[in-house]
């Protein structure tokens, strides 16, 4: 009995360890802001951004998602569609390195070794640490001191994924953060021709096409791939 109670114990270990698929990818697209200044439209990408990620499928409609994201944004109240941001004319730069974890929800069942099963929309649904700049202080008139901030932001997003070729498959994405900063834009109200007056938190958003690279073999799958 003892021995079977193992035996049992070691196939199971062994069906789990079969069973991990994993990805790895990269992401290349454009970043956007929407808060203070410039426009408003949440799917306006106006900065080369990229990313690289690593997921393990837990099963075919879920995955588990870990991402590094380099997100430059920036926003020009010329580009603003209403008069009193494009009559005030502020504009900023800043650069955004995310780390995100989460979960990714498949619609369909997900597989690139069976037919009809290699291709998915899903749903993202994450949590994320951000590191931007921050202006500190003004020690002389327009002249701005500047450091570093971490903080945290939701992300959630949406998707569609498919097979390319072999173990290659590619997928674009849409991702929305929502931020609990306001100064991503540099607002400060401590200093009064940077205090923009707004009340909201601030958005960043990634928009991309994906390539992935898909390793690792479940136990049920063919030796098709």
């Amino acid at each position: 009995m003892k021995n079977y109670i193992l035996l049992l114990i070691f196939m199971s270990f062994t069906g789990i360890s079969l069973a991990q698929v994993y990805e790895i990818g990269i992401s290349v697209g454009g970043a956007n802001y929407v808060g203070d200044i410039g426009r408003t439209t949440y799917i306006y990408p106006n900065k080369v951004a990229g990313a690289a990620f690593f997921k393990y499928n837990k099963n075919p409609r879920m995955a588990l998602r870990a991402t590094y994201s380099y997100l430059p944004i920036s926003a020009n109240d010329l580009d603003a569609d209403t008069d009193f941001r494009r009559d005030r004319g502020l504009s900023f730069n800043n650069t955004i390195n995310e780390l995100a974890v989460g979960l990714e929800f498949n619609f369909y069942e997900y597989d690139l070794s069976s037919p009809g099963k290699t291709w998915t929309p899903y749903i993202l649904l994450e949590l994320a640490a951000f590191n931007y700049k921050y202006i500190a202080s003004e020690p002389q008139p327009d002249q701005y001191e500047y450091n570093s901030k971490n903080s945290f932001s939701v992300p959630f997003g949406v998707g569609f994924k498919s097979k390319l070729a072999g173990s290659f498959a590619f997928a674009l994405e849409t991702k929305f953060r929502y931020t609990f900063e306001d100064d991503l834009d540099y607002n400060n109200e401590k200093i009064a021709k940077l205090n923009f007056g707004g009340t909201g938190n601030d958005w960043y958003m990634f928009t991309g096409f994906s390539l992935i690279y898909t390793f690792g073999r479940p136990a049920c799958y063919t030796n098709g791939l």
